[in-house]
């Protein structure tokens, strides 16, 4: 089993700092222990191979090693954030967790649910004596939908060896892009870092202290931490690597971080709940474009729109129908350009929004808006127009205090010579909620 593989590499630095974080340091051999310890109490809790168990507890010594005891025991795991916590119910009800561990430190506490697991794609798993991975999508766009993974397959993609680095993981344990994270730092014996909050000035300090070389992060963060001018407050000269993914990057939010950290590489990632993470190279740290692949992926691209058919490629859904083709590819739903091997991701087919047959991609106009003074932040959306069929919605929230026919003028005048008429937003919206999900992902949506 692939589990063995990543004990093996952790005996391999005994020494060396496996995860750190202003409340907590440990190293391989510390971390191995509290794995084997966890391993022992599932034996004693008598959880079977096979079984679905749902966790909750964000980054933490305890929460990996249980994650990983958990591949280990052969068990279908369910890793829940905090930041989801209002849905709890409602996740493991979809998965049919039959047990749920809470984790506080490194002291772990159990609760029989007296559910049955008795989904076709757990027996798929139990027939494979393979460990699972059961995660949620964000929900941007609608319902979440419960993902099926062979933690097996997903850890396979780690056996080529690469180099060691110091990561600040952002994305927490139920998202696709912090399991690939943490998978590529164990097996690879880096440094985890945890940040003590994900805000600003919160993930900046964690760089500065821990001298972090990689932020994995999004769009949306990369923005936030921009607004609140962080990199002026904390030395970042550690970071060597600044990657991106989840939703469309605005363009003018590229320019300026690369402006304001030159030192850093900026790339661009690409990757679903369903496929993975693919490996990726951007054309510049200034630049939109990039190459995608891998050898465990192949992709093609019908109508515009990019598929993917994945090795590691999940299971299916436990809530909805098997998204995949005849051929096994994915429509990802996301309309790219394509210049040879390049590509440009332009958003969500389901995001575009068409005024009379035309058109609009959220992110070129969050771009604009974004360059505007005041703007905290803004997305873009489109709602249902009697004439043209749609019309551009922008939300705007904002770090001034402003009448809304004010910006509306404001507004016309910064989008008269960058944007075309029909793109500019007919409706104009200030809020002071977040325009963001718990995923620091923009929620483009009507009603947010």
């Amino acid at each position: 089993m692939m589990i063995d593989y990543f004990m093996d590499a952790l005996r391999q630095s005994p020494e060396h700092e496996a995860v750190v974080s202003s409340y907590f340091r440990l190293n391989y051999d510390q971390l191995l222990q509290l794995m084997q310890r966890y391993n022992s109490w599932l034996k004693e809790k008598v959880i079977e191979p096979g079984a679905v168990v749902s966790f909750s507890g964000d980054y933490s010594p305890g929460s990996i090693a249980l994650l990983m005891a958990l591949a280990r025991n052969r068990n279908i795991a369910v890793p829940l954030s905090q930041d989801s916590s209002h849905q709890f119910e409602e996740f493991r009800e979809i998965a049919q967790s039959e047990y749920d561990i809470e984790v506080d430190n490194e002291q772990l506490s159990l609760v029989k649910t007296g559910r049955s697991a008795d989904h076709a794609l757990y027996q798929n798993l139990r027939d494979l004596g393979h460990p699972g991975l059961i995660l949620f999508s964000s929900g941007s766009t609608g319902k979440s939908k419960a993902i099926v993974q062979n933690l097996e397959k997903l850890m396979e993609k780690f056996k080529q060896p690469r180099k060691a680095l110091r990561m600040l993981i952002f994305l927490q344990l139920d998202h696709i892009g912090g399991v690939n994270s943490l998978l590529y730092s164990l097996a690879n014996k880096g440094t985890t870092i945890v940040s003590d909050a994900r805000t600003p000035d919160r993930v900046c300090a964690a760089v500065e202290q821990f001298q972090a070389e990689v932020l994995p992060t999004s769009p949306t963060f990369l923005n936030l931490l921009l607004l609140a001018k962080a990199y002026e407050r904390y030395d970042l000269s550690s970071l060597k690597l600044i990657t991106y993914g989840t939703e469309p990057m605005q363009e003018s939010t590229l320019l300026r971080l690369n402006a304001v950290l030159p030192e850093a590489t900026l790339q661009q990632t690409y990757g679903l709940s369903e496929v993975g993470i693919l490996r990726s190279k951007s054309k510049s740290s200034d630049s939109l474009w990039m190459k995608v692949g891998g050898d465990e992926f192949n992709i093609k691209i019908v109508d515009g729109t990019l598929r993917i058919k994945a090795d590691s490629g999940m299971l299916g859904y436990l809530n909805a129908p098997d998204p995949f083709d005849e051929e096994g590819y994915l429509d990802t739903g996301d309309l790219v350009e394509q210049d040879g091997d390049w590509l440009r991701i332009m958003g969500r087919a389901s995001e575009i929004i068409n005024v009379g047959g035309l058109k609009v991609f959220p992110a070129e106009v969050e771009s604009c808006l974004l360059d505007m003074d005041g703007v905290e932040d803004v997305v873009v959306y489109g709602v249902d127009h009697n004439i043209t069929g749609k019309i551009v919605c922008a939300k705007f929230k904002l770090t001034t205090d402003e009448r809304l026919k004010e910006l509306k003028v404001r507004m016309l005048k910064h989008c008269k010579d960058k944007l075309a008429s029909y793109k500019v937003p007919s409706k104009v919206i200030i809020t002071e909620d977040e325009t963001f999900n718990q995923r620091f992902k923009r929620m483009r949506r009507e009603v947010i």
